[in-house]
């Protein structure tokens, strides 16, 4: 048995020409805001890649940088006036943060109607009473490739190994929501492979590179592998790729989950708008 492979840059690109399209279809601006502390060569890579995305897809788009050592009341001042701004519909503050700088508290200080990532507290909150309004978009990728797949997740039994509240924790809620018996492993979980043989669905997150080994893997499992890691062999996931020889389905390490991100983050900026310019009550106001 080979997987197939879930095609993530084919996907994310049908998401985006979608978004596109409803943006065309919205009539009015819609902007994307980000934030960007530091000078870590990745996260620059990642808020060029989400501003080149959201021009494609029309979003306007802001772009703050700050240096290192940025005290973090002027981030903190910034946010406020992007609440403020009304043509601002979508905030995002780029992970990770400087060690000086209180990250909850910066992510909390993000109008919920604009946290285009998820993060906030009400936000999660709506997520977990089953209210979702902007979902984090990495598991929120995940579940429309699971959907575009034809992946059954009604009684079956999905494990997700990690537990952040960006990916894990959501995942998890997201999975629950579509009647999947959800399991999530963690650094303390006793014997990790009994729980992940058992999955029919295997979402990994949790940065580890190569952690899932094939014998880990269930026979004909849909199994996500969310992990970037940078190593000297290049990208690779939390799944050794030798897991493809086991799982029916399975997404690769490049080219799988991340593209989805960016495309959910633009479908969560236009949702966004769509909501402000509603007659509906913003949610947490």
């Amino acid at each position: 048995m080979t997987a197939v492979r879930i095609d993530g840059k084919a996907l994310a690109l049908e998401v985006r020409a979608q978004v596109a399209e409803d943006v065309k279809a919205f009539g009015e601006p819609v902007c994307l805001a980000t934030i960007l502390v530091g000078d870590d060569p990745a996260s620059h890579v990642y808020v060029g890649s989400k501003h080149k995305a959201s021009h494609e897809a029309g979003i306007d788009s802001r772009d703050h940088r700050f240096p290192e050592d940025t005290d973090e009341q002027v981030v903190l001042d910034l946010i406020a006036e992007l609440n403020a701004d009304d043509a601002v519909d979508g905030i995002l503050v780029q992970l990770p943060l400087p060690a000086h700088m209180d990250e909850p508290r910066v992510l909390q200080a993000v109008d919920p109607a604009k946290d285009v990532d998820g993060f906030h507290i009400l936000n999660a909150g709506r997520l977990y009473l089953g209210e979702p309004f902007l979902v984090p978009a990495t598991p929120s990728g995940v579940m429309v490739m699971l959907a575009k797949h034809g992946i059954e997740l009604k009684g079956k039994e999905a494990v997700v190994i990690g537990r952040s509240e960006i990916v894990g924790k959501p995942m998890a809620m997201l999975l629950l929501a579509e009647h999947a018996t959800v399991t999530i492993c963690h650094s303390r979980t006793a014997d990790l492979a009994a729980h992940t043989r058992r999955a029919d669905i295997l979402v990994a997150a949790v940065g580890r590179p190569g952690l899932v080994t094939p014998d880990m893997v269930k026979p004909g499992a849909t199994v996500i592998d969310v992990g970037v890691n940078r190593t000297e062999a290049g990208l690779v996931g939390d799944v050794d790729p030798g897991a493809f020889e086991v799982a029916g389905l399975m997404t690769p390490v490049p080219g799988g989950v991340g593209p989805m991100t960016i495309a959910m983050l633009l479908r969560n900026t236009l949702t966004a708008a769509q909501h402000r310019r509603s007659q509906v009550a913003t949610p947490g106001r």
